[in-house]
């Protein structure tokens, strides 16, 4: 019967041929385990079971006794038998075959934990990018609210056409003037980028990018920022911020000697007074 295309287990009908000598059941697609009932037959001395899908323990009684009249090749999940058939333990089997379905059980646990991880870290990002954004833009200033959008004619009626007499300073990238907006005449510092120069453009990104983040007691806040043209219909940026009463910076660092009553320079009499 081999070569043939038999399959499911071997069939328990056989077991009534008593007289049996000779069974060859090779290349067929038998499967499951090898049928006890063939150790009983007494009279059967060459059995080929190759080359089929049989898998389990393998008997040691009868036929099987005898490795050279018995042919097992090409069924790779049989295990036990006698010695010389070479074939793995079953307990080492079944053992390999446990440890298997741990690891897999394993690595599915693994992956489920590192997605529930990832979905919750991406929730929780989300939130908070969500809950910043919303506690970041009602929160503006009170001078932004009160002034909103200034114009390039706003900031040119502020400074008095940008005069000389309202200049603070002048930097590289922008030129500081003093200005007064509002029926309250709120004095405010407004920085015109000089946009001809290079690097100014970028400058004035930059620092709106920073200052918009930025908060602390020792730096001037900023009130708004302007990005227009003027009547020229050149480009015209410029940051406004709060008015610092106090004199700059540099006046603090190095302040002015002003003489004492008795028009000498005596140390001990020497007061400084910064620009107001």
């Amino acid at each position: 019967m081999a070569g043939n295309f038999f399959q499911g287990p071997i069939p328990e009908a056989l077991k009534t041929l008593g007289g049996l000598h000779v069974l060859d059941l090779s290349r067929n697609n038998f499967s499951g385990k090898i049928p006890t009932f063939l150790t009983s037959l007494h009279q059967l001395q060459t059995l080929n079971l190759s080359y089929n899908n049989l898998e389990g323990e393998l008997p040691i009684d009868g036929v099987f006794n005898n490795a050279s009249g018995t042919s097992l090749v090409g069924n790779n999940r049989l295990c036990g038998g006698i010695p010389e058939f070479k074939l793995p333990s079953c307990s080492f089997s079944g053992k390999s075959q446990n440890r298997s379905r741990h690891k897999i059980k394993l690595v599915i646990a693994i992956l489920c934990g590192c997605v529930v991880v990832t979905f919750l870290v991406v929730i929780m990002l989300l939130y908070i990018f969500w809950h910043g954004k919303k506690k970041s833009n009602p929160t503006a200033s009170a001078d932004l609210e009160k002034f909103p959008n200034l114009s390039y004619q706003c900031l040119l009626k502020a400074t008095n056409g940008f005069s000389a007499e309202n200049m603070l300073g002048s930097g590289g990238f922008g030129v500081v003037y003093k200005g007064s907006l509002g029926q309250d005449n709120t004095l405010i510092a407004i920085k015109i980028f000089k946009l001809e120069n290079r690097g100014a453009s970028q400058s004035f990104m930059a620092e709106c990018g920073v200052l918009r983040n930025i908060r602390h007691r020792n730096l001037i806040k900023v009130i708004t920022a302007c990005s227009s043209v003027d009547y020229q219909g050149r480009d015209f940026k410029a940051l406004v911020y709060e008015y610092m009463v106090n004199g700059s910076l540099d006046d603090w660092l190095h302040p002015k000697a002003i003489k004492g009553h008795d028009g000498t320079n005596n140390p001990t009499k020497i007061r400084f007074q910064p620009k107001t």
